[in-house]
């Protein structure tokens, strides 16, 4: 073997380092050491969201939001700029059984599609929750199923309207969740659906109270219902957290981030009921398989308003391995902006690609074979198996060549990636430029952004030069 060379090309993408061996045959192995880069990412399923509106709308007023009714569509001037608020990818729509079965077994699925066809036109995914009722007599379950279980009477729980226990509530109720699961399923727009069983504002109040007959059947509705798309439990009590889990990798959300005493001296949410919660209802690894999301208590205004401490919240929200923030679409306070910037950049899954080795040659027909060291910078993974791709492009033709990397492995931390795809046969020689990226699955262009330099304008990042001989 004689010694090897390597020559470090400098730019403003990336650094190469080219090393010459010869074995059988001369071949360089190129190997490419990405230069990373700090900025925020828009990418899917993660980082703030919208609610009950989409990018580009107006926030709430002062410290108030809407939530439950059919959404009040705005003007839209054709900027996706939220001022105020960080730009999203995800869209929150709540809404009330009543509206979206207003007769029963006639549902209202425009409400939905709407939502979801507005949704991506603004570049976002939609979260769900049908909620079954509220606390005011403008939101109360369904006009028939009233005047079915009768008037409103004292239940052993504050928050119930009606008996869950009536095996009505579980037929109907459940009826209308399976019907959503029947047609929207993996739904490519439906990021993902909360499973609200019982409580004002479908949170859950007194779940811990169900009967194991009702609690399963209630859980059994949406984990049958949906077996494509994503389902998120609110974190409520041990026997229904677990047997969520116990029948689907499940994630979880909760409602109230950010509490730190609003509701006694004594008891916070952030101190006394979700870390205790997490370990006790056997939430604290579900991240590893499904979402985590998040919403403000009140509003972030309020936190600021009350002294809380935004450094301590967001670090809780990190440990606790959050991909998406409801800030209720009002506006974040300027003086926090840093801070939210900060947690933007590890919210989520944030891929920086380390390092990438490839042969400077391949015959047209043979196989590219290739290394390559990830780094998962934030705190969780990403939930969708987007495909990672290579692209070799020159005048002559451009090829995409798909792998069989599953995203979805790479948690926080190092993950290695070598494999091996195959060069068409009729690829015409020449130089060829090759880039990577991860693809969405419908349309075959880059979906995902990497937090690394070398990006080009149509999303794929730049590795270097491979050459395909005669």
């Amino acid at each position: 073997m004689r010694s090897s060379n390597s020559i470090v090309v400098n730019s403003t993408a990336l650094v190469l380092t080219v090393a010459c061996w010869t074995l059988a045959s001369a071949q360089e192995t190129v190997i490419v050491r990405p230069k990373e880069i700090d900025d925020i990412l828009m990418n899917p399923g993660m980082g703030f969201m919208t609610f009950q509106r989409f990018n580009g709308d107006t926030l709430n007023v002062g410290k108030s939001w809407t939530e439950g009714y059919p959404i009040e569509y705005q003007p839209f001037d054709g900027s996706l700029e939220n001022k105020g608020h960080p730009m999203t990818t995800i869209a929150y729509f709540r809404i009330y059984w009543k509206f979206i079965e207003p007769d029963m077994g006639k549902y209202r699925w425009e409400l939905i599609d709407t939502a979801l066809k507005t949704a991506r036109q603004r570049g976002q995914t939609l979260m769900l929750r049908i909620a079954p009722y509220g606390t005011t007599a403008d939101n109360d379950v369904p006009k028939w199923y009233r005047e079915l279980v009768g008037k409103e009477r004292k239940l052993p729980v504050k928050k119930w309207r009606v008996d869950p226990e009536d095996a009505r509530y579980v037929e109907h109720f459940g009826d209308m969740i399976r019907a959503l699961g029947k047609r929207y399923d993996g739904h490519a727009d439906l990021e993902s659906v909360d499973m609200a069983i019982v409580g004002a504002w479908g949170e859950g109040a007194g779940s811990k109270l169900l009967t194991q007959k009702t609690r399963q059947e209630l859980v059994d509705a949406y984990i049958d219902s949906f077996q494509k798309t994503p389902v998120l439990m609110l974190l409520t009590d041990e026997k229904t957290n677990m047997y969520g889990l116990s029948r689907a990798d499940v994630g979880w959300r909760v409602d109230c981030l950010g509490d730190m005493g609003g509701f006694s001296s004594t008891w916070s949410h952030m101190n006394d009921y979700y870390p205790q919660g997490i370990i006790n209802f056997g939430m604290r690894d579900a991240w590893k398989k499904a979402p985590v999301s998040f919403e403000v208590c009140w509003v972030m205004q309020h936190w600021k308003d009350k002294g809380w401490d935004i450094d301590y919240i967001i670090d809780e929200s990190l440990k606790w391995h959050i991909s998406s923030f409801n800030a209720k679409s009002s506006p974040v306070p300027d003086e926090w902006r840093p801070q939210v910037d900060r947690w933007l950049k590890r919210m989520g899954y944030r891929f920086v690609l380390r390092k990438f080795t490839y042969p400077s040659v391949v015959k047209p027909g043979g196989e590219l074979s290739f290394t390559s060291w990830w780094e998962n910078k934030g705190v969780a993974p990403c939930y969708r198996k987007f495909p990672l791709a290579l692209r070799l492009t020159s005048e002559k033709r451009t090829e995409i060549l798909v792998t069989d990397a599953d995203i979805t492995t790479w948690l926080p931390g190092d993950s290695l990636y070598d494999d091996a795809v195959s060069v068409p046969s009729d690829m015409p020689s020449g130089e060829y430029d090759l880039q990577i990226g991860i693809l969405d699955t419908s349309s075959n262009k880059p979906k995902v952004k990497l937090a690394i330099s070398a990006g080009q304008p149509d999303g794929w990042y730049q590795l270097g030069k491979i050459k395909i001989p005669d």
